[in-house]
């Protein structure tokens, strides 16, 4: 039996933890044996799961990030105890995805993955795989990336460092063992970073674009009468945004200007805020939890008259996707990936901070019947981005490393 396995930050949680969970049914049901190896949080998996690390060894790799800056260079005997794991699986194809996040050794990885003659295919999340410290520049438009990144404009964005400044380093040892990888395997999940790979020093690599996919079962029209009544909100226009951590990058202070210039007919309502920025919300603005309750969100979408992503720094947002699986036009600035999802028939691209604009956006979807766009919406969705059709694209990708 071939046997895969998948290594993230999370099992089965969040957006990532989903996608190789999807991949890993479908491995399954394809006839291979599926295991995924993750750090932190999980949920209930298909795959066997196999835990990275310790509560202790993570501390002290926030620790050594914090001081030193060298992250993803922690962890040593979690990764070296992980390395143990694979060599008794003798796995098929291994599957990287998110390597940061305070529980892996990239040093300790690739020089055993250097060493061994299975494919490697690297789905690639973010832009962190070729910085020297950070996961996204384009909030500073920062192109140090491209040659040699050193004086870190972003020190103390994630992974934050408060102390040194190792990017000048980190750059130069991840590129050293990054191309060390004969048989890896690129997949950016947009075009938008499929150009920025090719003009990194990973442009050498073998790079295919997989659009992320979801589940178009769950995300699907729905009535919402009980969530609008959950959350008192009929009779009114609703604008949506969902995020995981909402912060001034995500588009956060966007969206509180927007909330001063909306007439009483318009309600905004934000998933994924924390208690202190739910209490701080003016009267016009519901603020909601974040939630892994996949059906409330999808009612949450469905009950939306436009689905508002203020993203100033993102690569492919499943959120777009999820809006528009649900019948909801999408409103997005233009950025990264996340104007890929959108057409001139499911929505608009508004540039970063023009929230003034948006709101004649909004106006004007306001101004035709929601069924206008619906249609077209849940069409594309399920033409595009369902989540088998993308996901099976990894398995044919894994038949022809090893044919």
């Amino acid at each position: 039996m071939k046997t895969i396995l998948q290594i993230n930050i999370v099992g089965n949680f969040g957006s990532t933890g989903r996608i190789a969970e999807n991949i890993g049914q479908l491995a399954i049901a394809d006839g291979w044996q599926s295991y995924i190896a993750f750090g932190r949080y999980e949920r209930e998996s298909q795959s066997e799961l196999i835990k990275i690390g310790t509560n202790t060894e993570l501390y002290y790799h926030i620790i050594k990030t914090r001081i030193f800056d060298k992250h993803g260079f922690g962890s040593k005997h979690a990764t070296k105890e992980l390395i143990k794991k694979i060599k008794k699986i003798q796995p098929d194809i291994i599957h990287l995805h998110n390597l940061h996040g305070y529980y892996l050794n990239i040093q300790v990885l690739f020089e055993y993955l250097a060493k061994i003659n299975i494919p490697i295919v690297w789905t690639i999340h973010d832009c962190w795989a070729f910085t020297g410290h950070c996961a996204y520049f384009d909030y500073i438009n920062c192109e140090k990336w491209k040659s040699q990144c050193y004086e870190c404009p972003q020190k103390k964005a994630y992974p934050a460092s408060y102390f040194f400044d190792s990017s000048f380093n980190n750059f130069v040892q991840k590129k050293q063992l990054f191309d060390a990888i004969s048989n890896l395997n690129l997949v950016p999940v947009s075009m938008w970073l499929s150009n920025l790979l090719k003009e990194s020093f990973l442009g050498n690599k073998k790079i295919i674009t997989i659009y992320n996919g979801i589940d178009t079962d769950i995300f699907t029209p729905r009535n919402g009468t009980d969530i609008k009544n959950k959350y008192n909100l009929n009779n009114k226009h609703i604008i949506l945004g969902v995020a995981n951590i909402w912060s001034k990058r995500k588009g956060y202070d966007d969206f509180i200007k927007l909330s001063t210039a909306i007439d009483e007919q318009y309600h905004i309502v934000l998933v994924g805020l924390n208690e202190k920025q739910i209490e701080k919300l003016p009267a016009n603005i519901t603020g909601i939890k974040c939630t892994e309750n996949l059906n409330e969100l999808a009612e949450l979408y469905s009950i939306a008259d436009v689905y508002f992503n203020p993203t100033w720094e993102d690569n492919f947002p499943t959120t777009n996707l999820e809006a528009l699986s649900c019948g909801t036009p999408v409103i997005t600035y233009n950025t990264g990936g996340s104007i890929e999802s959108v057409s001139k028939e499911t929505g608009y691209i508004a540039e970063k901070g023009d929230w003034q604009s948006v709101y004649k956006m909004i106006k004007e979807i306001k101004g035709k019947s929601k069924n206008q766009y619906s249609n077209m919406c849940r069409k594309r969705a399920v033409e595009c981005y369902e989540k088998k059709q993308q996901y099976y694209k990894y398995i044919q990708l894994y038949e022809s490393l090893l044919h």
